[in-house]
């Protein structure tokens, strides 16, 4: 491996990203944060990861065009030139019932959380093919393995995450890159905050563990994963869930 380590991880400045990009710093990964809103957000992550010792560099970009994605990879390559570990996290909702739902809805979420994905895969295969080694971690869902009601175009992205997974997986084993996916269950984020407390009280009822999960407990997975501790798992879908889903 190199002397140092490059993390790129996509939706890098909120939630469950922020802290993967802290957590992460913490091992000693450099951080390339990609982000398409709330700027002073990302400028925040980029002052508390410096403090933390490591270099953060900003990749403003929409993850779901295909040219922007390119564009973003060839900067990130130009930074630090290598990439060691690439986090696909950045994804959006739309929920609905499928009575309900527009096309807009439904394109949209596919083509940030599916797509987005497939372009940042599709960008840095080359150059990490050319480094022989490296990870690719992407963020699933376990609605993507077991369903939600008022989410089809959610589920299926993250369905079909899993199936890439399992794709790129077989594609790079032979020239030393893991890919793995991550599937979050219900976890403590402004989203689940602004619920109304009994549908969160309802939702935990459901969780064995009897809590939401920490955006850590992905973050804490995502350094596993991105360490030589993990480097005989690939093509795996880890459900971080607290027993929702067994």
């Amino acid at each position: 491996m190199a002397d140092y380590k490059v993390a790129l991880i996509t939706g890098g400045n909120t939630g469950i990203g922020k802290v993967i990009a802290l957590e992460l710093a913490k091992e000693g990964h450099d951080i390339l944060l990609n982000y398409v809103f709330d700027e002073a957000a990302a400028l925040e992550v980029k002052s508390q990861v410096e403090a933390i010792g490591t270099r953060c560099e900003l990749l403003y970009g929409d993850i779901s065009d295909f040219g922007v994605v390119e564009k973003m990879m060839e900067d990130a390559f130009k930074i630090f030139g290598r990439i060691d570990v690439l986090v696909n996290n950045a994804g959006i909702t739309r929920d609905n019932l499928i009575m309900r739902m527009s096309e807009d809805e439904f394109d949209a979420v596919i083509n940030v959380n599916l797509k987005g994905t497939f372009n940042c895969c599709k960008h840095i295969a080359r150059k990490m093919l050319k480094q022989k080694e490296g990870k690719i971690i992407n963020i699933a869902s376990i609605v993507g393995v077991m369903g939600n009601v008022g989410q089809v175009n959610y589920s299926a992205s993250k369905a079909g995450v899993i199936g890439l997974t399992k794709t790129l997986a077989r594609e790079f084993a032979s020239r030393g890159i893991k890919v793995n996916a991550i599937a979050p269950g219900f976890i403590k984020t402004a989203m689940t905050d602004k619920m109304p407390e009994q549908a969160r009280t309802e939702m935990i009822a459901n969780i064995p563990l009897n809590r939401l999960g920490e955006p850590k407990d992905i973050a804490d997975l995502v350094v596993f994963l991105a360490s030589e501790k993990a480097d005989y798992i690939t093509g795996q879908i880890i459900g971080v869930n607290g027993g929702l889903y067994i």
